[in-house]
């Protein structure tokens, strides 16, 4: 075992869950983007109301993987079935481990029959990574990682740009760039359209629930093309937004997709042991934060299954993948269900009027999103039962509401009112927590995607009665 490695991280401090609980990481930051370019409750509102411009270039990691057994390989690694994945499409890959935990995720493009591209977070990429270096598939991977968190003034270059346009009025952009109307894209297909003098691809996407395309070409035409869209909204009265990092994160609230849950990597023998010692002290993995109200001395109580995250629907049965037969037994079992819980309003003023007062607040809550740890992991409760974990929260200017998503037992109805424990019950040394008292707040079960019109037909109900 090498003291450079994620299993001498480990070790060094006590296990898994103190290493990542007391992480010095400080804040999650999504890199390079400006915070704001107008302001993030206007840069939401675009895209329910206009057209908003998502600048996804340097937030993901970047991972070409190409060769002969290319699909094979990539079949074998994530649960999905790579039997009828044509070119010019795109798959939500996921990969779990040999018991069947979520390493992560990632958008998977084929380009050609021998060449993908994903995009994603650095746990899925370094997980293929792995897989490619102890096995035996005709394959070479190149991996582009993020651009630095904070680069101190570095200069950064990646091999792609990376932008989607959406909201109800994007496609009076799309056809000022591209010169007329655009070719009919499939939900995840590509297809190619022109920005002013380049053909690009473009995905057909919608990560805040409403239309868009995804384009991406070499990174050295990236002020060229931002600039062209730019214009090309402004020549046709669209008031189209850049969204800003602050902003950025939010969307997922209203979609339903959760960003950052932990991976299932630091517990289990024989392969697991080995991709312990084989990613570094450095990595995201080691590095990277768990925060929230939920303390458990088991690692393993912060995963999370495919069914629980709704993925249930993307396995492969028939191929060969790693973790099969794991999610072979859990198909048939009592999973948890994912769900957005909606956060009492008058709950949440309280906490926030608990920092005009004397004496520890409760926890802080930074709007629009509490991005201070990795991966977030609060405590749902009914009486004194755990029965769900909230793992990822912001507030929605659109929906006038804080929100988060998360996992609840499979009892546990639409419509149903559960408490949500919000800041952590013990000092840490996470850098990114000051010093508070933890809060209870009423949330309220809700479908996920999140719907103004689910929320209001529950509105004589929690939302305006006190506590009973």
């Amino acid at each position: 075992m090498s003291k450079n490695s994620l299993s001498a991280a480990i070790e060094a401090h006590g296990g898994a869950v103190s290493l990542l609980r007391n992480s010095k990481i400080g804040m999650y930051v999504y890199p390079i983007v400006a915070p704001e370019f107008s302001n993030w409750r206007d840069e939401q509102r675009a895209w329910r109301e206009s057209a908003v411009l998502f600048d996804q270039t340097h937030h993901m990691d970047e991972l070409i993987v190409e060769g002969p057994d290319a699909a094979s390989f990539l079949d074998h690694v994530g649960i999905n079935s790579f039997a009828n994945f044509d070119l010019n499409r795109a798959k939500h890959f996921v990969p779990v481990t040999p018991a069947g935990d979520v390493v992560g995720d990632m958008i998977c493009f084929r380009e050609r029959d021998d060449k993908f591209i994903l995009v994603g977070r650095a746990p899925t990429a370094n997980w293929v990574k792995f897989q490619a270096a102890i096995g035996t598939w005709k394959v070479r991977l190149l991996h582009d990682p993020r651009s630095d968190s904070r680069p101190d003034g570095k200069a950064i270059y990646r091999t792609h740009y990376r932008f989607q346009i959406q909201g109800p009025e994007a496609n009076k952009i799309f056809e000022k760039i591209n010169g007329g109307p655009i070719p009919e894209v499939k939900f995840f297909h590509v297809g190619m359209i022109n920005v002013g003098s380049r053909r690009v691809q473009a995905l057909r996407h919608g990560m805040a629930g409403a239309p868009g395309l995804e384009i991406w070409g070499p990174y050295a035409d990236k002020h060229y093309i931002q600039s062209t869209i730019l214009q090309a909204a402004r020549d046709v009265g669209v008031d189209l937004r850049q969204c800003g990092a602050r902003a950025y994160s939010t969307n997922t609230l209203e979609s339903g997709w959760i960003p950052s849950p932990l991976p299932g990597i630091y517990t289990g023998d024989a392969m697991m042991r080995e991709y312990r010692d084989w990613l570094g002290a450095d990595s995201y993995e080691a590095v990277g934060s768990i925060g929230g109200s939920y303390v458990s001395d088991r690692i393993e109580d912060y995963y999370v299954n495919p069914f629980e995250l709704g993925y249930g629907f993307y396995i492969g049965w028939k191929s060969d993948f790693i973790g099969k037969d794991a999610l072979t037994r859990l198909k048939d079992a009592t999973n948890r269900k994912k769900v957005t819980f909606e956060w009492n309003r008058d709950d949440v003023l309280k906490v926030i009027a608990s920092g005009f007062e004397d004496g520890t607040p409760y926890k802080w809550i930074d709007f629009p999103q509490p991005n201070y740890a990795s991966t977030s992991a609060d405590m749902v409760m009914r009486g004194d039962k755990m029965v769900g974990m909230s793992m990822f929260n912001g507030y929605s200017f659109n929906e006038r509401c804080m929100l988060s998503l998360g996992v609840v037992d499979a009892e546990v109805q639409e419509g149903d009112v559960l408490t949500l424990v919000w800041g952590e019950p013990e000092e840490t040394g996470k850098t990114s927590t000051e010093a508070h008292k933890q809060a209870e707040i009423r949330v309220r079960v809700a479908p996920t995607p999140y719907a103004r019109e689910a929320r209001e037909n529950y509105a004589d109900s929690w939302r305006t009665k006190g506590r009973g």
